[in-house]
């Protein structure tokens, strides 16, 4: 049953490429690395036992919840869920993929089992160096054709609780590209939190935040807008802000101090 998930999603995923493909120009990718939370094994301040139920996606605060990653994308009218691939790792429990409806953009979401919070962190840096993922994503598909689905991403966003608070974490950047790469990063005062591996990764910083957050799904839309339209930083600093402003409820003032897109 999986290998046929997976084989249907790649069908829909290659077929989405080529429809939008014009000339040699593909899609742009954004890949997102979402830790569900976990009220047992996060330093969270505790949430519902259903939201906070790392192991539970659909229902999850980060992720299945009314502002969570899929879910919003979802309700989106300007992304199309094109397909879910259930556990395409172990500790993956669903990839979501996304197509922005003009079909020059694709976002692929990964939910993290909230217990590997640390292996999401690990896979978000490698992914901001553009590190090759040490199981490419190939698979054999009907006629015995193999694909490939683009690992690199333009962007890569990290959302969740924000693990360096617990942990330390040790990254081995060997492979970095040499390739340019935004980030985002939604978790409570990432930049001090992130900063030292980020810098050290190549990657430039996006959005992240100063102070203490809620990390949900309304943000991230808003910044990926002002991306694709190739707005400067601080334009997506203002939208990002608008937004959280908007749903939080909170000045846009108070907003606008919480992002940040510098170092």
């Amino acid at each position: 049953m999986i290998v046929r998930t997976v084989a249907l999603f790649l069908g829909i995923f290659l077929f989405a490429i080529q429809g939008v493909t014009t000339g040699q120009t593909k899609p742009r990718l954004i890949h997102v690395f979402v830790a569900l939370a976990d009220n047992q094994h996060q330093g969270i301040v505790p949430v519902p036992a259903a939201l906070g139920n790392g192991d539970d996606p659909a229902h999850n605060l980060y992720w299945g919840a009314a502002f969570g990653v899929r879910t919003f994308f979802r309700k989106s009218a300007e992304w199309k869920e094109i397909a879910i691939v259930p556990h395409p790792k172990i500790f993956i429990l669903e990839r979501s993929i996304f197509q922005e409806k003009t079909g020059r953009v694709l976002l692929v979401a990964d939910a993290y089992r909230g217990s590997e919070i640390k292996q999401a962190l690990t896979d978000f840096f490698h992914a901001a160096a553009g590190v090759s993922d040490k199981e490419p994503l190939f698979y054999s598909v009907s006629g015995g054709v193999s694909y490939q689905i683009p690992s690199e991403a333009e962007l890569v966003v990290y959302v969740g609780h924000d693990g360096l608070m617990d942990f330390p974490l040790t990254i081995d950047f060997a492979g970095r590209s040499s390739a340019s790469h935004f980030a985002i990063i939604l978790a409570c005062a990432s930049r001090s939190y992130f900063r030292d591996l980020l810098r050290v990764s190549g990657a430039t910083p996006l959005l992240w935040t100063t102070g203490l957050m809620a990390p949900e799904a309304y943000t991230l839309k808003a910044a990926v807008v002002g991306w694709m339209q190739q707005e400067s930083k601080e334009q997506i600093r203002m939208r990002a802000a608008a937004a959280y402003a908007q749903y939080q409820k909170c000045s846009d003032a108070t907003a606008m101090r919480l992002f940040s897109s510098d170092w």
